[in-house]
């Protein structure tokens, strides 16, 4: 049984798995490589719990029953007695592999090691362990305490326990778990980044400016969001990474990256968190 969680990366994916984790009454260790990147990652969790209390959806008591609960650290010896550790790092196959190898050596070996990976393979991470069957992919979405949708991907090796105890921690946790069979991507992420890569590609070719891309496709297809402020939102650096993988494991054109993605990223341009990518946030 799942009682003790700990969540390695504490940006904005890890601290949002963090907090829903809290609130749904499970303890959690919070755990980044620099002092810094804790406090940020604790310092926005309280900002959305002080939120949530002006808007009255929270009191005061029970957000200080739920911080009672959440523990930031640096030491990652302190995630020893964790039943599940979730992995919200840097999406890089060689840094997910070096972190899964030291956890293997700290945590039980019945312990769930899942990754948030948006896009890489469950298998070749779990072949980094000793416990690929308690190996799993568990794709949050941002921001993470609004979104309801977890994708839940199985390794070659991954048992059904293992999804079957995801699984209803996602269900304890407020968040519906669609099984998802191993591929590049899975689904949200096949689908989502190249219709925002074809909307880099349009702006490129000079067809239409990004303001013009995106409000067509807000008027034309209801979408909420144009595809290349969602770039911005959810990082240029990131839909580049994710399209050279689909590319390099695909072999297929049509999912080679938007020039303006490269030329974006190499000028640290990568969307709202630098302030400037398709549109400038500054």
């Amino acid at each position: 049984m799942i009682k003790k969680v700990g969540v390695v990366g504490a940006g904005t994916m890890g601290a949002g798995i963090a907090q829903i984790t809290a609130e749904a009454g499970f303890d959690v260790v919070l755990v980044d490589l620099e002092e810094k990147f804790v406090n940020r990652g604790m310092e926005n969790i309280l900002k959305n719990w002080n939120k949530a209390v002006k808007k009255g959806n929270r009191t005061d008591e029970e957000i200080d029953q739920i911080k009672l609960r959440l523990t930031g650290t640096t030491n990652y010896d302190n995630l020893k007695d964790c039943q599940l550790i979730i992995e919200a790092v840097v999406e890089k196959m060689s840094i997910k592999k070096e972190l899964f190898g030291k956890l293997d050596r700290i945590c039980p070996a019945d312990t769930i090691f899942a990754s948030n990976t948006s896009a890489l393979s469950i298998t070749e991470l779990a072949a980094s362990t000793s416990r690929p069957t308690t190996v799993i992919g568990v794709h949050f979405f941002n921001p993470v305490p609004a979104m309801k949708l977890v994708e839940l991907i199985p390794g070659a090796e991954t048992t059904a326990k293992t999804v079957a105890t995801m699984k209803e921690f996602c269900n304890t946790i407020g968040k519906e778990a669609i099984p998802v069979k191993e591929s590049p991507g899975f689904i949200v992420n096949r689908l989502l980044i190249p219709y925002i890569n074809e909307a880099a590609i349009l702006f490129d070719q000079g067809v239409a400016s990004a303001a013009e891309i995106d409000q067509a496709m807000k008027l034309g297809a209801n979408m909420p969001m144009g595809p290349l402020a969602l770039a911005d939102l959810i990082g240029i650096d990131v839909c580049l990474m994710i399209m050279e993988y689909f590319f390099n494991e695909m072999a297929d054109s049509k999912y080679r990256p938007a020039l303006s993605f490269r030329q974006k990223v190499r000028a640290g341009h990568l969307g709202r968190k630098t302030g400037k990518g398709f549109f400038d946030y500054n």
